[in-house]
C-alpha cells in the first residue's frame, strides 16, 4: 500500500471542514493512517515550501499557512498519491472537477483547503517532515 500526505490548509480548518473532506477522502478508499492539529511556524512553512522560495508567492504563502491551524494527515491505498490529486481537484479552484475537494471548499487559488504530496519520493519526504516513526505505528 502506497502512502502520502496531506494538508488540510488554515481556511477549511477555519470553516470546520476538516470531517467533510475526511469524509471525501475515506470515501475514495483512502484511510487515514495518522492526523494531527498544528500550528506551524514561520520557519517551518518555509522550509516546508522551499521549493516555492524564488517565487512571487512565496511570502504570501508562508503568511497564509502559518494564519491558523492546519490538519497534517498520512493517507493510505492503491495509489495513493494519484488518487488523493485527483479528489483534490486542480491547484486552481476554477479548473477543478466538480466533486473535488478544491471545487468544493476551495476559496481562491493560494486558500485552496488542501495539499497533497505530488509524489511518492515527496510524500516520504513530507510525511518525515511532520511526523516521528512512532506516530505512524
Amino acid at each position: 500500500m502506497q502512502k502520502t500526505f496531506s494538508i488540510i490548509k488554515p481556511d477549511a480548518v477555519k470553516r470546520n471542514l476538516i470531517g467533510h473532506i475526511n469524509q471525501m477522502i475515506e470515501s475514495s478508499d483512502l484511510k487515514i493512517l495518522a492526523s494531527k492539529k498544528i500550528y506551524l511556524t514561520k520557519n517551518q512553512a518555509e522550509i516546508f515550501y522551499e521549493v516555492h522560495k524564488d517565487k512571487p508567492f512565496f511570502s504570501s504563502l508562508v503568511e497564509y499557512m502559518t494564519s491558523g491551524p492546519v490538519q497534517v494527515q498520512v493517507l493510505e491505498g492503491e495509489n495513493s498519491v494519484a488518487r488523493y490529486r485527483k479528489i483534490m481537484g486542480a491547484t486552481n479552484p476554477a479548473e477543478a472537477e466538480d466533486g473535488t475537494i478544491r471545487k468544493l471548499y476551495a476559496e481562491s487559488i493560494e486558500a485552496n483547503s488542501v495539499h497533497g504530496s505530488d509524489s511518492e519520493e515527496n510524500a516520504k519526504i513530507e510525511i518525515n517532515f511532520f511526523f516521528s516513526g512512532l506516530e505512524l505505528a
